[in-house]
């Protein structure tokens, strides 16, 4: 009986530091998308610390709907490819450590479980903990990266497996997304000369 109700408190605990955390997440990132132009300012004015700012900022949004993409682009903009993509790479993982630890906080396996069964090339059939599906998983559109950080948080996979694996498309995907937009906007400077 003492067991159950130490559990619903440590439930009720876990319930309520989410919601605190997301509203706080939701608060910082209603003040940043407000007004864009002087994140971009400061971003391209502060140099190193513009920097910093922003591997917080690809946190933020990633514990959001909102995308980071846009930002990687204007990053790369400033700073060069290299540059975006190694603070993309390093802020979208801190947002997927982020995801890890709501993910911890959830109490309900099922509907994870139902959802990964239906992952698409037999993925569903692989253990959480499976490099496979931790690396695969993460790539696939609709269910992607946020899916897989929180059921990586929810099945408490190792955290030193987690990042490795969370690592390798993330960075991969901030390199593409970084040179890409780059190379676009040489593309465009080309044709308005």
């Amino acid at each position: 009986m003492e067991e159950n109700i130490q559990a619903q408190d440590n439930k009720s605990r876990a319930v309520w530091i989410l919601i605190i955390t997301l509203l706080i997440i939701l608060v910082l990132l209603f003040y940043i998308l407000k007004d864009m132009e002087k994140v971009r300012v400061f971003i391209g004015g502060s140099g190193w610390i513009g920097l910093l700012v922003s591997v917080g900022i690809y946190g933020l949004l990633g514990a959001s709907p909102v995308p980071s993409e846009p930002l990687t682009i204007l990053i790369s903009v400033i700073f060069g490819p290299l540059n975006a993509t190694l603070v993309a790479g390093t802020g979208n993982l801190l947002a997927a450590l982020i995801e890890y630890f709501i993910g911890s906080k959830i109490g309900d396996a099922s509907t994870f479980a139902r959802r990964k069964e239906k992952l698409p090339f037999g993925l569903g059939k692989f253990p959480v903990n499976s490099p496979i599906f931790l690396i695969a998983a993460r790539m696939i559109p609709g269910y992607g990266p946020k899916f897989v950080s929180l059921v990586s948080g929810l099945y408490q996979v190792p955290l030193l497996l987690y990042l490795w694996t969370s690592a390798i498309p993330t960075f991969l995907g901030a390199a593409i997304f970084a040179y890409g937009g780059f190379g676009l906007l040489l593309l465009r400077m080309k044709s308005w000369y």
